[in-house]
């Protein structure tokens, strides 16, 4: 019999900690980082000295070991005031950290992990290019092996927490040959002070605003052999773990973004009067916020038990695509429901529910799209090509 997972009195505390620092620091400031699309130095090295970065990892490398489900009640509670926030949490952690934590040669863990948790530096992870999205045998940027060094060129793009001030690299997939006619892909760590490294923001987003977005181009770069995760070849397998547990991030800010939503409805719908009475009173509008929930207790039991399964060791790829692809979706239904309880309010820049709509559409797109977790939740399930 499966014993799902409750929370202690360790999980309840911090997410007090994290409720009250978005809702006290964070918040007041929410709207205006959007409106300017400004990424905040000053937040990020404030979630650091929270612990937030290296959440999980052990304490000899910087990091506050603890379990999976600790993380997702982080980047839940940050979602739930601000995707940007929780986006370089979630892709710092997911992305950044867990591969360079697994994968990575002991002294490269040494030397670059104690750094990263402290919300001073930042790492990315380059998978997308203009012809490599959901199907990563689209990857151009090549790497080739000469006297114990990798020679990398190429360029990524849409890549989160890559080309602030404090990005301080990018772990990046690449081509390095051919095997049975079919590219070999690997993953490899590039430090930004590398010569021929050059990074350049995205501007102009409709979501994650605050975030940093950016372009990595690779002109010749080269860096040690060591720098390889794991072995040539590895590159697919190593992505393919590393976007299992990004994913949980990812669910995590559907939630939390969908119990933002909820609550900014449920309060305005209290608040506002239609007929002499608030319109919360109307079962048209009671309805739609016993709905939402509904869904948001659903998606969040199921994302707290995936998380379970992974920190007790069993097969949780499944479950992480659906949680993903749930609690995005949610994460649409909820901040759209909750934009029409705002009736026209809602759809100017002085309403926070504004944001979240615009904040929840890439939930559906990153870390795999719904179209794509459709697949691999088919396959899971025994359903082949």
């Amino acid at each position: 019999m499966i014993s799902y997972p409750t929370l202690t009195a360790e999980h309840q505390a911090l997410r007090n900690q994290v409720r009250l620092f978005a809702e006290q620091e964070i918040k007041p400031q929410a709207a205006l980082l959007d409106e300017s699309g400004t990424f905040s130095y000053q937040l990020t090295q404030r979630m650091g000295e929270l612990g937030l970065f290296g959440i999980t990892l052990p304490l000899e490398y910087g990091g506050q070991n603890r379990d999976t489900l600790s993380y997702i009640i982080a980047v839940e509670e940050l979602a739930r005031i601000d995707g940007s926030q929780a986006a370089t949490v979630a892709s710092h952690n997911s992305l950044g950290l867990a591969p360079i934590y697994h994968f990575a040669h002991p002294e490269l863990k040494r030397q670059w992990l104690p750094q990263l948790c402290t919300g001073e530096k930042l790492w990315a992870f380059g998978l997308t290019e203009q012809h490599a999205g959901s199907d990563a045998l689209g990857t151009q940027s090549e790497a080739r092996l000469e006297h114990g060094l990798w020679h990398i060129n190429g360029s990524k793009m849409f890549i989160t927490n890559s080309a602030s001030d404090i990005s301080a690299g990018a772990t990046i997939q690449v081509v390095t040959g051919q095997k049975e006619g079919k590219k070999e892909l690997s993953v490899i760590m590039v430090p930004r002070d590398t010569p021929g490294y050059r990074c350049e923001r995205i501007d102009n987003k409709m979501m994650w605003r605050a975030a940093d977005t950016g372009k990595l181009f690779f002109s010749n770069c080269v860096v040690p052999r060591k720098n390889m995760l794991g072995k040539p070849g590895e590159g697919a397998r190593i992505m393919l773990e590393t976007l299992d547990s990004g994913r949980l991030s990812i669910a995590a800010m559907g939630l939390g973004l969908a119990q933002g939503a909820y609550e900014l409805a449920m309060a305005y719908a209290q608040e506002r009067k239609q007929f002499g009475r608030p319109i919360a009173h109307f079962q048209a509008i009671s309805f739609k916020l016993a709905d939402m929930a509904t869904k948001i207790e659903l998606a969040r039991n199921f994302l707290y038990t995936t998380c379970w399964r992974k920190d007790t060791g069993l097969p949780f790829s499944k479950e992480a695509a659906m949680a993903k692809l749930y609690c995005s979706e949610i994460a649409r239904e909820v901040a759209d429901e909750a934009l029409q309880v705002h009736g026209a309010y809602g759809l100017f820049k002085n309403s926070e529910i504004e944001r979240f709509y615009r904040d929840q559409r890439i939930l559906q797109i990153g870390e795999g799209t719904s179209e794509i977790l459709r697949v691999v939740i088919s396959r899971h399930i025994g359903l082949k090509k």
